[in-house]
């Protein structure tokens, strides 16, 4: 037997799971320690709950994905409104060789996974969905490229891509700040010491053009309406571009026209200081997140965990390869180039975060590091702007390549 709710009701479920995250996150310690998205944890409840309908009634719940489709463009056209290419200047060198790492990184992700699959007999699809798309990517690029290794042949990708992004939210948290602790002790770079000023927020929330301080309600009103309409323009030009960047016969992820032409809004406009404070940038990231949550919650209790039977143990071998490569990576090769010092231990730590998580997993592993020894500048300019401009479209284009390889 076959469930299939309507677009709106999908979308009820996926609320329901949000919201229920949110009440998992203030409750239950573990959650909030290791920086679960909110998403998840209620998303994984409604998921386990149609696994129980299909083993034990025969029950398949088949979900519309209109509207989380849509949440999806309208995050990653956000991302795009972010990358402003006049700030790479205030991270200085540690930036490039932080953005170079990550490239590698995410390359060598890819030839893992990939080349674990083929030895298993299985896939190269299959590798894909445990490489990079949610190892470097995170939940939002896994839904973003779920899709895609579906229409490519891989079954169950949605499933497979989720539930690595979730194994890496934490193993990255569990990972960063013990890494970066031991590289300090070893290298003595610092001693501990009482820091109670630890600053561990995201720059990405912030509003660049001023209008945060607007305290009416009509100006708050047409803040975000400006947002809204920037984005669903630059989603209809990049909805053009996707059609044009398809005609050259390679496989791109539907969000990539619009990502593009955001970009392109955002730096153009970054040329004439009055057209940049026109941009309300703070309230296209605010949409951008709010869409963020509400596709989440909906990719994740659309999952169809029984498809996940058969490919548990490769997944988990896969999975373990990236940790032990990360762990590796991050204390022999990253740490000697960002110059071996309390800084780049902190970078580190860091890097281990969104390298198998995401973004606030590496704040957070940097801001515990920072906490028993003393607060670092640079590792708190340097990461945000490489989680919010780099890693998303740098992943992206080394996805998009991997994919038309093995194609």
């Amino acid at each position: 037997m076959i469930w299939s709710p309507d677009m709106y009701a999908s979308a009820g479920v996926g609320v329901l799971a949000l919201l229920l995250g949110m009440l998992f996150t203030r409750i239950i310690p573990f959650l909030k320690r290791f920086c679960i998205p909110v998403p998840v944890s209620g998303g994984l409840l409604i998921s386990l709950l149609t696994l129980l309908l299909y083993v034990i009634f025969g029950i398949e719940c088949r979900f519309d994905g209109t509207i989380k489709d849509i949440c999806m463009m309208l995050f990653f056209t956000s991302v795009g409104f972010q990358c402003d290419v006049k700030v790479i200047r205030t991270g200085g060198k540690p930036l490039l060789v932080m953005v170079l790492l990550v490239a590698v990184l995410i390359i060598c992700q890819n030839l893992i996974s990939v080349g674990i699959s083929r030895g298993l007999g299985l896939s190269p699809l299959f590798g894909m969905a445990a490489g990079s798309i949610p190892m470097c990517g995170g939940h939002g690029t896994s839904g973003g490229f779920a899709p895609l290794l579906e229409q490519m042949g891989l079954s169950g990708a949605s499933s497979i891509t989720m539930a690595a992004a979730t194994f890496g939210l934490v193993a990255g948290s569990l990972l960063g700040g013990p890494l970066g602790e031991a590289l300090i002790r070893r290298h003595r770079l610092a001693e501990p010491g009482e820091n109670g000023d630890v600053i561990s927020e995201m720059e990405t929330g912030e509003d660049s053009s001023g209008e945060g301080e607007a305290s009416t309600k009509e100006n708050a009103f047409r803040g975000f309406l400006k947002g809204a309409c920037l984005l669903i323009i630059a989603m209809a030009l990049g909805s053009g571009l996707s059609k044009l960047l398809a005609l050259t016969g390679i496989t791109f992820p539907t969000y990539f026209g619009a990502l593009l032409v955001a970009f392109a809004i955002r730096n153009l406009a970054g040329l004439s200081p009055k057209a940049e404070r026109t941009l309300s940038t703070g309230r296209i990231v605010a949409i951008g997140d709010i869409c963020l949550q509400l596709f989440l919650g909906m990719a994740m209790a659309s999952l169809r965990l029984w498809e996940l039977a058969s490919l548990a143990l490769p997944l988990l071998l896969i999975l373990a390869a990236q940790v032990a490569f990360m762990s590796i990576y991050a204390a022999f090769v990253a740490f000697p180039m960002l110059g071996k010092n309390y800084d780049s231990a902190v970078l580190v730590s860091g890097l281990c975060g969104f390298g198998l998580g995401a973004t606030p997993n590496a704040m957070a592993n940097m801001s515990a590091v920072c906490f028993k020894y003393r607060y670092a500048v640079k590792p708190f300019i340097i990461v945000p702007i490489i989680g919010a401009m780099f890693v998303d479209i740098i992943n992206t284009g080394i996805i998009t390549l991997f994919l038309n390889l093995i194609r």
